[in-house]
C-alpha cells in the first residue's frame, strides 16, 4: 500500500556491525527479526499541508497526512518506532500564536517516541520551552548540552532505551552550539559539549552499560559543511565505533537514500536526513538475523 508513495527505494543490505554480544541472545526464537525506524527533522511548525499551488512543495506535508501514513506502517509492522532530529518550532503562525503547544500535542498524539533539540526549539527561550513539555508525552534526548545550572536541568535525558520484539534500542542526542545561532539570554547557562567525544561515550554506554542491540544518534548538527571546520553528522559517523545509525537534522538536505560511511572500526554507519517541514518521512527497516543486520531505507511523501 505505501511502497508506491516511496520517492526512490534503495537497498542498504550490506552487513552492518553486530551491536553487541547480546545481540542474538536477545532473540527467543530463530530466524529474521524485524525494526522499522520512521524520522522526521525541522518541521518547523508546519502544521498544514502546503497548498496545491505551492512552488516547491505543492499539497505535501501536514500533521494529518503525516498520522495517516504512520498509523498504516505501525498496522504493518508494531514494531516501529519514531523519531525527530530537531526544530520543532518556528516557521508558521501556529509557533507565533500558540508557543510551541500545538506542535508538542500533535506530536505525542502521533504517538513519538523521542526527539532531540534543535536551535530553533529555544526562540522562546528556556521558560518557553519548559512551559510547553507538559505537553509532551514522549523523550527529550540531549547529550552534549549541559542544563545543570538551568531551568531545563531533569528535563532531558542523555539517552533513552526501548525494546521492540526483544531488540533494545539505545538512542542518544546531539544539538548544535548555540553561540552564534541562538541569542545567549535564551538560552542561558546551557553549556555545549563537544558532540564528538560525547557520541563516543553514549554509544559505549547503550552497548556495554545497556546492551542494545541498535544504537541511533539523533543529530541536530547538520549533515555537511564546506569550507567550515564545525561537527557535522558525516565526520561524527566516521568517528563513532557502535552507532549504526545517525538521523541528521538542521541543514535541511533532502536525502533519497542514507548516506554511507565507514566508521572507526571499519563498519558501515547509515547517515539519514529528509529536508524540512515534514514533506518527507524517512524509514529504515532493519532486519537482525544470525548473520548480523541489513537495511533497507526510503523516503516517503507525506
Amino acid at each position: 500500500m505505501y511502497r508506491r508513495d516511496f520517492l526512490k527505494k534503495t537497498s542498504a543490505t550490506a552487513l552492518l556491525a553486530t551491536a553487541g554480544s547480546s545481540l542474538f541472545h536477545s532473540c527467543a526464537t530463530p530466524g529474521k527479526k524485524h525494526l522499522t525506524i520512521l524520522h522526521t527533522n525541522d518541521v518547523h511548525s508546519h502544521i498544514d499541508a502546503f497548498p496545491a499551488d505551492h512552488g516547491r512543495f505543492p499539497g505535501l506535508g501536514g500533521m494529518a497526512r503525516r498520522a495517516s501514513l504512520v498509523n498504516g506502517i505501525r498496522r504493518e509492522n508494531p514494531n516501529t518506532l519514531l523519531f525527530d532530529a530537531g526544530d520543532i518550532f518556528q516557521g508558521t503562525p501556529y509557533f507565533n500564536f500558540y508557543g510551541g503547544e500545538l506542535e508538542f500535542r500533535l506530536m505525542s498524539m502521533l504517538k513519538y517516541d523521542a526527539a532531540t533539540l534543535g536551535n530553533h526549539d529555544f526562540d522562546n527561550g528556556l521558560d518557553g520551552l519548559l512551559a510547553q513539555l507538559p505537553h509532551s508525552s514522549f523523550d527529550f534526548v540531549s547529550s552534549n548540552y549541559d542544563f545543570s545550572h538551568t531551568m531545563m536541568d531533569g528535563h532531558t535525558k542523555p539517552y533513552q532505551t526501548y525494546v521492540r520484539d526483544q531488540l533494545k534500542v539505545g538512542v542518544y542526542g546531539l544539538g548544535i552550539e548555540l553561540a552564534g545561532l541562538v541569542t545567549q539570554n535564551l538560552y542561558k547557562e546551557t553549556k555545549y559539549l563537544d558532540p564528538y567525544e560525547v557520541a563516543v561515550d553514549m554509544e559505549e554506554r547503550l552497548l556495554t552499560e545497556e546492551g542494545c542491540d541498535l544504537i541511533i544518534c539523533l543529530s541536530h548538527l547538520g549533515h555537511r559543511y564546506k569550507n567550515e571546520n564545525r561537527p557535522d553528522d558525516l565526520t561524527l559517523a566516521a568517528k563513532t565505533k557502535h552507532t549504526h545509525l545517525i538521523i541528521g537534522g538542521h541543514t535541511h538536505t533532502f536525502l533519497d537514500a542514507p548516506a554511507k560511511v565507514i566508521n572507526a572500526k571499519g563498519k558501515e554507519v547509515l547517515v539519514n536526513q529528509v529536508g524540512c517541514y515534514g514533506v518527507h518521512l524517512g524509514r529504515i527497516d532493519f532486519y537482525f538475523d544470525a548473520q548480523g543486520i541489513s537495511a533497507d531505507a526510503v523516503a516517503l511523501r507525506v
